[in-house]
C-alpha cells in the first residue's frame, strides 16, 4: 500500500492579474506551501506535500521549477511503475486557469515547454527501444477522451460524434463502450494523436483564462509487456495502464462572467469536481480508520459523477497514483488557492493498494527462478559449482566437506528446483502420476479385501488373497459375510473393551478370547483360546482351551455373534487335492448344504441336545389352529356388514336416480316427445339469411355446452371444496365463466386446444376461480387441471385419515403426495387493468392527450391513464427535462399478411351480421305483406347482382382510393419512415392496495415487444402517479399499418404489486364491508324466499330460461288490520320512527282477530290481468332477521281469502288490486305470538300471497318480511316520535301511514320460445315450429362426501351464465365508448364542424363499399346527436302542451301552431304506441280489469271526467279466430331492495297526463327509482320511477314554449311526466341525480356557449 503523492506548483501572474496590481501570497520553503491572507498579514497556513514547485518566477531564480523539474520527480517515477506493471495516474487540479493543462500538456515548441504527458510518452518509447529484445516484446495503445458536461466524447475517432456509454464489468471495472483504443509504434505517432485530440478539445474563453479547459481530459495509455521463457516454455504478460487526467478548473460563474452555455458548463464542471472532493473525503476518512469495521457513513459516492466513476481505480484503489494542484499566487484569488490547498492536503491521506499486473503462476516462477539463481550463486562462491552442475552425482559427495550452510542452500536449491519443476509440470504428466496413485491404491486395497469398479468406486468386499479373517453370519441373508476381522500375525484379542476385535451383547466378556496367528512349517496357522468362564463355541462344541481352526469352520462368540473361519491358503491347497467341479473338500460339499447362519444354530442345537424342528412342529400346529378359529370369526361378521350396506347401497341408488329424473330444467308439462317429428319449414331468402347468421352466431357461442359443463362438472367442484374444509385448507373453488376479449384476454393456458385461429367470435370457456385465502391470491384452472388436482385431493385425504394423530404432527401430507394440489404459486406483480388508446390521429397528425379507464377483466374501472399521443418530425428534439423518461426510438415492423388475418378474423362477425335494414321485423305483418317485402327484397338483390363490379374493377377502384389518399394524407407516404411519439404521462385513481405500480403498452399483434416504464409508489393520496415516459416509434408506412392506426389501438397494462392482507379482501370482506357502511343505514334484510303452500306445495324455482315478454314495477302496501270497537277491521299503528329493517314494526294487540291487506299498485297494461288469489301463507316465525332452518309444511299456515278485487281511486289512471285474508295467529302455536313482545326484541315472519294471472300458467308469488311486536289487549298504542320529529314543522298523522311498501318486479316469460306455443303444429297460430328441450345432467345435487360441511354452499348454474352476458356486454360498452370518445376529441381537436367530417371520418370507420359506410356515417351523426341532448318530441309532450293550451290563453293569431306541431310530433309516437300494446304481445282473453267483485272491494263509482283506459279491438288474427290458441306465461316477481344511497330529495311540481293542474310532491331518489311521497314526513311511497326504463329530456326550446321555467320531462314505457323544480339553481342538481350523464352533457353545452359568447 502507499498514499498519493501531491505536489503543488504556482504560476506566474497573468495579465489579468498584473493589470489589477495583484499581490503575491504563495510562498514555499523545501516541501512546506504556506499562504498569506491579504488582508491579515498574520493569518498564514502552512501546507506539507511531497513536491513543492516555485514557478513564480524565471528560469534566473535558482528556485525555479521548470516543466523537466516536474517530470524528473513525478513522471519518471511513475513510468518506472508502469514498467513494474502497476497502473498509473497523474491528475491535475486547480482552479480555472491556474496551469493545470500548461503542466500535463504544455507547449508543443521549445521542447523545454512542453509537459509531463509528451515527455512520459517520449521517454516510453526510448526505453522500449533500449530494453526490447527477442524474449521481450512491448505494445503500447492509446486512447483520449473528454468529459463535457457528465458525458463522455472521443476525441480520437471523429466518427463517435455522439455521447459513449459509461459501463461497469464485474472484473474490469468501469469502462467506456465504443472508445476508441489505437496502437502506436513511435512517439511521433503518439504525439499526432495529442495534438489532433488537444484540437478536438472544447475550449472557450472566460474573464479569468482565454482559452480555459471547459471539459476533463483523460489520456490513456495501456502497456504491455510479453517475456517468452525457453527454459520452462511459458509466456507472460504485465499490463500497466497509465491515466494522465487534466481536470477543467472550478470557477465563480461571478469572476469568470461565465453566462448561457459558458454558465451551464461551469455548473457541470464545479458539480463533477464537488463530487471528487466528496470521495477523496471519503477515501481520507476509510484510510484514516485503518483497519476498523467501515460505517454506513463511509459510503464512496463514485457514481455520482462520471469522472469519480471513471477513475474509481486510481482513487484508493489499485494505482500508483500522482496529483499536482496549480495554484494562483494572486491575492485577488485567495479562497480558490486556499480551497485547492486543503483539496491538495485531504488527498495527501488516500491510499491505494496497487499490485503488479500479472499472472499469479508467472510471478510465482519468475520468483523461484531468482531464488535458484541466487542460491546457485551462493554455492558457487563458496567453490562448490559442480554440485551446482550436477547435484546428483556422487562422485566425491563423500570426500567434500559440507558446512551447514552449505547444505541449507542446497536443501533450498532442490526445494526450489522441485517447486518449478511441478509448476511446470505439463496437465498430461499429471494425469499420468494420478494413474498410477491410483493403481497402487487398487492394489492395495485388493490385498485387504475390498473390491473397487472401473470409476474407483467401492462395489463390495471379497475374500482376502493370503490372510486368515473371519466372516460374519447373519439370520438375513443379505447382511451375512457384510464384516471381515483380519487375524493378523500375532496375537489379537476379542472383548467388549480395550480389544483389537470389539463386540457387544450379554454374553461377552471384557477379555473374551485371543486368536493367535503364527507360521509354523512356512503355512500361518490360527489358535482360538478362551479366557476364564467365555463362552465359545466351534462347530457346535465348547470350547474350554486352545483349538486349531481350519477353514470352514463355523465359531460363535457369546450367544449371538456368528462367524465362519476362512483361510485362503488351506482352502487353496484343498482344491489342489480334490480338483473336481464339485470340490469336495469344502464344507458345503460334505455337508450337502449351505454354510449359513441357520446351519451354524441348527449345528448348535443338536450337538447340545435339543431338537428344534420337533419344537417348531408343534408350535406351528398351534398356530395354524388358532389362526382358523378367529378367520371364521372374521368371515361371517364380513358377510353380516356386508349384507347391511348392500341394502343401504341400494336405497340410495333409487333415490339418487329418483332425483336426477326431477333434476331438468323443464316441467313434465313443459317437456315434449322426443320422438315427434319435425315438419320441414318453409322459409323465404331472407329467412334462411338470417338463420344462417343465428346459426354462425350460436355455432360460436356455445351456451348449451356451457350448461353441459357446469352442470356436469359441479358434482368435482363439490368435492373440492368438501375436501378443502375438511383439511383446513383456506381454498374456495368456484365456477366462473372466461371469454377472450380485448379487456380480458384468455392466458395460453387456459385456451382450449380446438380453437380456430380465425373464429370470428370469442371463445367462452368453464373455469374454476381459486380463491386462495391463505395467500391473497386468485388462479384461475381449467376443469381437465380441476379432475387432475381432484385426485391429488383424494389421495391427500386418504393419507391423512390413515396417519394417526401423532404420525400426522410428524409427518406432513405434502411428504406423502410430492406437493399440495390446494395451492398455486402467484406472481409478484399482478394485473390491475387494461385501457385501450386508438392511433387515428396520426391519420392528420394531430397530437391528442387521451384520458382512458383503466378496466379490469370484470369490467370495473380501476384507474384512469393519461397518455399523449402524436406525430414526431426531424426537428422535434426529445424532451428530457421536468422528469420526463426519453427511452430513445424502436422500430416496429408490421407484416402484411399477419396483421390482416387478424383483422379479417375479427371482422368476420360484423361481416356476417346483417344490416340493421334487413333485421328489421314488424309485428303483426301478415303474409301477403311478408312475401311482398321478400319478393322486393330478392328484386334489389337481383338488381345488385347485374350491377356487380368484377375483381379487376373493384382493384382499381381501391387502388384509385390508396392513391387519392396519399394525396390528402403526404405524411403516410407508402416506404417512407413515420414517427410518432407516445407518452405515459400519469395515472391516477389507482386503488391503494398495489403498492408499486408500472405500466407497459404494446401493439395488438405484438405481445413480444412491450414497452415498460418503472415502477412507482402508489398510496391512494396525493397527485396522481407521474410516469412521464417518452417512447419514439419508427415505422416504415404500409397499408398494414395505415388499417392499424385507422382502427385499431394500442394496449396498455397497468401491474402492481398487490399488499393487503391474504385474508383482507377475500375472507374477510363482508365483515368489513359491514364495518364501513355508514350507521345510518337500515341493517339489510336478505331477501324473502317464498313461504311453501301446506295445499299446493312449493311453487316451481327453476329459473326460466325464455324470453321475458314483458315487465312491470309492483307497488306492494301491506297492512295488518284488527278488529276494532266498531266492528269493523281498523289498521293497525307502524312505527316508522327509524329506519327499520321490514320499512316499519306493526304493533299488535294481543288476542284480537286481524286481517291482512295488500294492496298491488302498478302502470295499466293488458299484459297484466288479476285473475283471483289461490293462496296467502304465513310461515317462519321467529325474533331474527336472519332465517335458520329448513321449511316445513307444519310451520306454514294457510289463510282464507276474505276479499279480492279491484280499486278505482279517482283522479289515477293506475291499477289497484287489494285482497284480504283473516290471520288468526294462534294456530301457528309459537310462543312468539302467543306472548306480549319483550322490550327491544322483534318478531319477524313471512307472508307470501300466490296470486293467478289471467295469461299465465302458474300463479305469481309475492313475499314480504313482516315485522311486529305484541302488546297487550288494553295498550293504547300510537305513532312513537322519533327525535327528528320533535325539531320538524308538525308531525304527520294520516291514517294511510298505517302501512308498509314494497317494491317488486314483475317478468312475464314466455312459457315456450316466441312465436311457438305449444299444441301449435298443425301450423296454426304465429308459428308451426317447435323447440325441444334438452336434458342437462345435472350432478349438482348428488351427495359427496363431506357435503354437510359446506354450510350452503352451491356451485353456480345457469345464472352465471346471464351474469357474464352482462359483463361481456359492458366490456363491450367500454371498448365503444373509448372508441366514440376517441371520436369525438378528434373531432373537436381538428374543429370539424357538422356536414365536413364525411369525408374525413370515412377513412377513420374502415373499408367496405359506399353503403356501408354512409350507413355507419349516418348511425355515428345520431349517435352524436342524442348525446348532444337534441330535443326530441315524445308523445308525452303532446299530452303536457294540450292540457297546458286549455288552462294558458294563447292567442289564435300566433304565429306558431302548437298545436298543428302536436299532431305532427304525435301521430307516429301514437302509432308505435299502439304496435306496443297489440295483442301480438299480450294475447289475453281478457283485455279490460274486470269490474269490482263487491261494494266493500272497492272505493266507489267512478267519478265523472275519468276516463278509463279504452284499448284498440283485436285484429282479425286474434283469439276471436282461434279459439284453441292462447299463449301462456311464466310469471317471474323479485323484490326489489330499496337502496340506503339517497342521491337527492325535495319537493318537486308534477305534471301529469290526463291532468290539468300541478300537484307538489315529495321526492327521493335513490337509484334506480324515483319515489314519491306527499309530503316531507310521509313514510310511505305513494308511488314510483323506474330509472332504468325511463327517458330524462330537458330542453331550453321546450320551455320557452310552455312558457313554464325550470322544467323538465320523465318519459316511462306507460306515462310521461313534467316535472318543475322550485328553484333555478336546483334543476342541474335534480338532473345529475337523476340521470348524470344529460347533467354533464348539459353543463358541457352551457359552457361552451359561455365561453363562445364571452369571445
Amino acid at each position: 500500500m502507499s498514499s498519493v503523492k501531491v505536489a503543488v506548483r504556482v504560476r506566474p501572474f497573468n495579465n489579468r492579474e498584473i493589470g489589477r496590481q495583484a499581490k503575491c501570497v504563495i510562498s514555499m520553503k523545501d516541501k512546506t506551501t504556506a499562504i498569506q491572507h491579504p488582508k491579515q498579514s498574520k493569518d498564514v497556513k502552512a501546507f506539507n506535500f511531497d513536491y513543492s514547485y516555485w514557478s513564480h518566477t524565471n528560469e534566473q531564480d535558482p528556485n525555479f521549477a521548470g516543466q523537466s523539474k516536474v517530470y524528473q520527480d513525478i513522471g519518471e517515477e511513475m513510468l518506472q511503475h508502469a514498467f513494474e506493471g502497476y497502473n498509473v495516474c497523474i491528475f491535475a487540479y486547480g482552479q480555472t486557469g491556474a496551469g493545470k493543462s500548461y503542466t500535463m500538456m504544455g507547449k508543443p515548441e521549445p521542447r523545454d515547454q512542453q509537459g509531463i504527458i509528451p515527455q512520459l510518452c517520449e521517454e516510453l518509447f526510448d526505453k522500449i527501444k533500449t530494453q526490447e529484445s527477442k524474449d521481450l516484446q512491448f505494445s503500447v495503445e492509446v486512447s483520449y477522451m473528454e468529459i463535457y458536461c457528465e458525458r463522455v466524447r472521443d476525441l480520437l475517432n471523429p466518427k463517435n460524434k455522439g455521447n459513449l456509454r459509461v459501463r461497469e464489468h464485474p472484473l474490469l471495472g468501469p469502462y467506456v463502450e465504443d472508445l476508441s483504443k489505437l496502437a502506436v509504434t513511435s512517439f511521433n505517432e503518439i504525439n499526432t494523436l495529442m495534438d489532433e485530440g488537444n484540437k478536438a478539445r472544447t475550449v472557450a474563453a472566460t474573464n479569468m483564462n482565454e482559452t480555459s479547459s471547459r471539459s476533463h481530459a483523460v489520456f490513456t495509455v495501456v502497456f504491455t509487456q510479453r517475456r517468452h521463457d525457453e527454459m520452462t516454455d511459458l509466456s507472460t504478460e504485465k499490463v500497466a495502464k497509465i491515466s494522465l487526467v487534466d481536470l477543467a478548473g472550478s470557477e465563480r460563474a461571478n469572476a469568470t462572467g461565465a453566462k448561457g452555455d459558458r454558465l451551464k458548463e461551469g455548473a457541470n464542471i464545479n458539480k463533477s469536481l464537488t463530487t471528487l472532493g466528496k470521495v477523496i473525503h471519503a477515501l481520507a476518512e476509510s484510510s484514516q480508520s485503518g483497519s476498523k469495521k467501515r460505517k454506513k457513513s463511509d459510503f464512496i459516492p463514485y457514481r455520482d459523477s462520471v469522472l469519480t466513476w471513471l477513475l474509481r481505480e486510481n482513487l484508493g484503489g489499485n494505482s500508483k497514483t500522482a496529483m499536482i494542484a496549480a495554484l494562483s499566487p494572486a491575492d485577488i484569488n485567495y479562497e480558490e488557492t486556499l480551497s485547492t490547498l486543503r483539496y491538495a492536503d485531504r488527498a495527501k491521506q488516500i491510499v491505494c493498494k496497487a499490485v503488479v499486473n500479472e499472472d499469479p503462476n508467472a510471478r510465482l516462477i519468475r520468483e523461484l527462478k531468482e531464488e535458484v539463481m541466487r542460491l546457485k550463486e551462493l554455492l558457487k562462491s563458496e567453490g562448490l559449482a559442480d554440485l551446482v552442475e550436477s547435484p546428483a552425482s556422487p562422485s566425491d559427495g563423500g570426500q567434500r566437506i559440507m558446512t551447514p550452510r552449505n547444505e541449507d542452500a542446497m536443501e533450498q536449491l532442490r526445494a526450489s528446483e522441485k517447486l518449478i519443476a511441478e509448476l511446470n509440470e505439463t496437465w498430461e504428466e499429471k494425469l499420468k502420476k494420478t494413474e498410477l496413485v491410483k493403481q497402487e491404491r487398487e492394489a492395495a486395497l485388493a490385498e485387504l479385501g475390498v473390491a473397487l469398479d472401473g470409476t474407483g468406486t467401492t462395489i463390495g468386499v471379497c475374500s482376502p488373497k493370503n490372510t486368515p479373517h473371519l466372516v460374519n453370519l447373519n439370520e438375513d441373508p443379505l447382511m451375512s459375510e457384510c464384516l471381515l476381522y483380519y487375524i493378523k500375525p500375532g496375537i489379537m484379542k476379542v472383548g467388549s473393551t480395550h480389544a483389537d476385535i470389539i463386540l457387544s451383547g450379554p454374553h461377552i466378556r471384557d477379555h473374551h478370547c485371543t486368536f493367535e496367528s503364527r507360521e509354523k512349517n512356512g503355512e500361518i496357522i490360527v489358535t482360538v483360546t478362551p479366557e476364564k468362564s467365555a463362552t465359545i463355541f466351534v462347530n457346535g462344541k465348547t470350547v474350554e482351551g486352545p483349538l486349531l481352526l481350519k477353514t470352514g469352520h463355523r465359531v460363535i462368540l457369546g450367544k449371538n455373534h456368528v462367524f465362519r473361519f476362512n483361510h485362503p491358503e488351506q482352502a487353496r491347497q484343498e482344491r489342489e487335492k480334490t480338483p473336481s467341479t464339485e470340490t469336495p473338500g469344502t464344507v458345503e460339499a460334505q455337508l450337502g448344504e449351505p454354510v449359513d447362519w441357520t446351519f451354524a444354530q441348527m449345528e448348535l442345537l443338536e450337538k447340545q441336545g435339543i431338537d428344534m424342528k420337533l419344537e417348531m412342529e408343534k408350535r406351528l400346529l398351534a398356530m395354524e389352529e388358532q389362526y382358523r378359529r378367529e378367520k371364521e370369526e372374521a368371515d361371517q361378521l364380513l358377510e353380516q356388514q356386508r349384507l347391511d350396506y348392500e341394502s343401504k347401497l341400494q336405497a340410495l341408488q333409487s333415490q339418487v336416480e329418483r332425483a336426477s329424473l326431477l333434476s331438468g330444467c323443464t316441467t313434465p308439462e313443459y317437456s315434449t316427445d322426443d320422438e315427434q317429428g319435425e315438419s320441414e319449414p318453409s322459409w323465404t331468402e331472407k329467412e334462411y339469411q338470417l338463420a344462417q347468421w343465428a346459426f354462425i352466431k350460436w355455432r360460436y357461442h356455445q351456451f348449451t355446452s356451457l350448461r353441459d359443463d357446469l352442470w356436469g362438472n359441479a358434482i368435482f367442484l363439490k368435492e373440492a371444496n368438501a375436501i378443502s374444509v375438511e383439511l383446513k385448507k383456506k381454498v374456495q373453488f368456484q365456477f366462473v365463466l372466461l371469454t377472450d376479449t380485448m379487456y380480458s384476454p384468455l392466458p395460453p393456458d387456459l385456451m382450449p386446444p380446438d380453437v380456430a385461429s380465425d373464429q370470428p367470435y370469442p371463445r367462452t370457456i368453464v373455469a374454476v376461480e381459486v380463491h386462495d385465502l391463505k395467500n391473497g391470491a386468485t388462479h384461475y384452472w381449467t376443469l381437465d387441471k380441476l379432475r387432475q388436482r381432484l385426485e391429488l385431493m383424494r389421495e391427500m385425504y386418504d393419507s391423512t385419515a390413515e396417519m394417526t394423530t401423532t404420525s400426522a404432527a410428524d409427518c406432513p401430507v405434502e411428504s406423502l403426495t410430492g406437493g399440495d394440489p390446494f395451492y398455486d404459486r402467484f406472481p409478484w406483480f399482478r394485473l390491475v387493468g387494461r385501457a385501450f388508446v386508438y392511433l387515428s390521429n396520426l391519420l392528420y397528425p394531430v397530437g391528442i392527450v387521451h384520458r382512458v379507464a383503466v378496466v379490469s377483466e370484470k369490467g370495473d374501472v380501476r384507474g384512469w391513464l393519461r397518455v399523449a399521443v402524436q406525430h414526431v418530425t426531424d426537428d422535434d428534439a426529445p424532451d428530457c427535462t421536468g422528469g420526463v423518461c426519453q427511452t430513445g426510438t424502436a422500430r416496429i415492423a408490421f407484416n402484411q399478411e399477419e396483421l390482416q388475418k387478424k383483422i379479417d378474423a375479427e371482422n368476420e362477425a360484423e361481416a356476417n351480421i346483417p344490416s340493421g335494414e334487413e333485421l328489421r321485423i314488424v309485428e303483426g305483418q301478415d303474409d301477403e305483406e311478408a312475401s311482398e317485402a321478400s319478393a322486393a327484397a330478392a328484386a334489389a338483390a337481383a338488381a345488385g347482382g347485374d350491377g356487380q363490379k368484377t375483381p379487376a374493377e373493384e382493384e382499381g377502384e381501391e387502388e384509385d382510393s390508396w392513391v387519392q389518399f396519399m394525396k390528402e394524407h403526404p405524411h403516410l407516404k407508402l416506404g417512407t419512415t413515420f414517427t410518432f411519439r407516445v407518452t405515459l404521462l400519469q395515472a391516477s385513481g389507482i386503488p391503494p392496495e398495489y403498492a408499486d405500480v408500472f405500466c407497459q403498452f404494446n401493439f395488438l399483434h405484438r405481445h413480444d415487444e412491450a414497452f415498460s416504464t418503472e415502477p412507482l409508489k402508489n398510496t391512494g393520496k396525493g397527485p396522481p402517479l407521474g410516469f412521464y415516459h417518452v417512447q419514439n416509434i419508427s415505422v416504415v408506412v404500409t397499408k398494414s399499418f395505415i388499417e392499424y392506426i385507422r382502427s385499431q389501438p394500442l394496449v396498455f397494462e397497468v401491474f402492481g404489486h398487490y399488499q393487503q392482507h391474504p385474508l383482507h379482501m377475500q375472507a374477510k370482506e363482508e365483515v368489513i364491508m359491514q364495518r364501513r357502511m355508514p350507521r345510518t343505514f337500515p341493517q339489510s334484510l336478505p331477501l324473502a324466499k317464498p313461504v311453501p303452500s301446506p295445499r299446493h306445495g312449493r311453487v316451481p324455482t327453476t329459473p326460466n330460461l325464455n324470453m321475458t315478454h314483458c315487465s312491470y314495477d309492483l307497488l306492494g302496501w301491506w297492512e295488518i288490520c284488527e278488529l276494532g270497537p266498531s266492528g269493523e277491521y281498523i289498521a293497525a299503528v307502524v312505527d316508522h320512527s327509524d329506519e327499520k329493517p321490514c320499512q316499519g314494526v306493526f304493533m299488535l294487540h294481543q288476542g284480537i282477530q286481524r286481517r291482512i291487506r295488500v294492496t298491488l299498485v302498478h302502470e295499466p297494461g293488458q299484459d297484466v290481468v288479476w285473475k283471483g288469489v289461490k293462496e296467502v301463507v304465513i310461515g317462519r316465525i321467529r325474533n331474527k332477521l336472519e332465517v335458520k332452518g329448513p321449511d316445513g309444511e307444519v310451520s306454514a299456515l294457510s289463510l282464507n281469502i276474505c276479499s279480492q278485487g279491484y280499486l278505482y281511486p279517482p283522479h289515477d289512471l293506475r291499477v289497484f288490486y287489494q285482497f284480504e285474508a283473516a290471520w288468526d295467529s294462534s294456530l301457528h302455536n309459537s310462543k312468539l305470538l302467543n306472548r306480549v313482545t319483550p322490550y327491544r326484541e322483534k318478531v319477524y315472519m313471512t307472508v307470501s300471497a300466490y296470486i293467478e294471472l289471467d295469461n299465465c300458467a302458474q300463479p305469481a308469488c309475492i313475499t314480504k318480511d313482516l315485522c311486529l311486536t305484541i302488546h297487550s289487549r288494553d295498550a293504547r298504542l300510537s305513532q312513537p316520535r322519533s327525535l327528528r320529529s320533535l325539531f320538524g314543522s308538525g308531525y304527520y298523522r294520516s291514517p294511510d301511514s298505517n302501512r308498509v311498501s314494497s317494491v317488486y318486479e314483475l317478468s312475464l316469460k314466455h312459457s315456450s320460445p316466441e312465436g311457438s306455443p305449444d299444441g301449435a303444429s298443425d301450423g296454426k297460430g304465429p308459428g308451426s315450429v317447435q323447440r325441444r328441450r334438452r336434458r342437462v345432467l345435472d350432478t349438482s345435487t348428488t351427495y359427496v362426501r363431506g357435503e354437510e360441511n359446506l354450510a350452503g354452499w352451491r356451485p353456480r348454474g345457469d345464472s352465471l351464465i346471464f351474469e357474464h352476458q352482462w359483463e361481456l356486454e359492458k366490456l363491450t360498452r367500454l371498448e365503444q365508448v373509448e372508441r366514440v370518445r376517441h371520436l369525438l376529441l378528434l373531432r373537436e381537436k381538428m374543429g370539424i364542424v357538422s356536414g365536413e367530417e364525411g369525408k374525413e371520418i370515412r377513412w377513420i370507420l374502415g373499408e367496405g363499399d359506399d353503403d356501408t359506410v354512409d350507413r355507419q356515417i349516418t348511425l355515428l351523426d345520431k349517435c352524436l346527436k342524442l348525446w348532444s341532448m337534441e330535443p326530441l318530441q315524445l308523445y308525452v309532450e303532446a299530452f303536457l302542451l294540450t292540457n297546458l293550451m286549455k288552462d294558458t290563453d294563447v292567442d289564435d293569431d300566433d304565429d306558431d301552431d302548437p298545436a298543428g306541431m302536436i299532431r305532427s310530433v304525435s301521430t307516429p309516437v301514437l302509432s308505435s304506441t299502439l304496435v306496443e300494446n297489440s295483442p301480438q304481445h299480450s294475447p289475453a282473453k281478457s283485455p279490460v280489469p274486470p269490474p269490482p267483485l263487491g261494494a266493500a272491494d272497492s272505493e266507489g263509482p267512478l267519478p265523472e271526467g275519468v276516463a278509463v283506459p279504452v284499448l284498440p279491438p283485436l285484429p282479425p288474427d286474434s283469439t276471436d279466430d282461434n279459439p284453441d290458441y292462447q299463449a301462456l306465461y311464466i310469471p317471474a316477481v323479485e323484490e326489489i331492495r330499496v337502496s340506503p344511497v339517497v342521491s337527492r330529495k325535495g319537493y318537486l311540481n308534477f305534471l301529469e297526463e290526463k291532468t290539468s293542474g300541478w300537484i307538489k310532491r315529495w321526492v327521493v331518489v335513490r337509484r334506480p327509482y324515483v319515489y314519491m311521497y306527499n309530503n316531507e314526513k310521509d313514510p310511505v311511497e305513494r308511488g314510483l320511477i323506474n330509472l332504468a326504463t325511463a327517458q330524462v329530456e330537458y330542453s331550453e326550446d321546450q320551455q320557452a314554449m310552455l312558457k313554464t321555467p325550470n322544467t323538465f320531462s320523465v318519459c316511462t314505457k306507460h306515462r310521461g311526466f313534467l316535472l318543475q323544480t322550485l328553484g333555478d339553481k336546483d334543476v342541474h342538481d335534480w338532473l345529475y341525480a337523476i340521470n348524470p350523464l344529460l347533467a354533464g352533457t348539459i353543463r358541457s353545452k352551457l359552457a361552451r356557449r359561455a365561453a363562445y359568447l364571452r369571445i
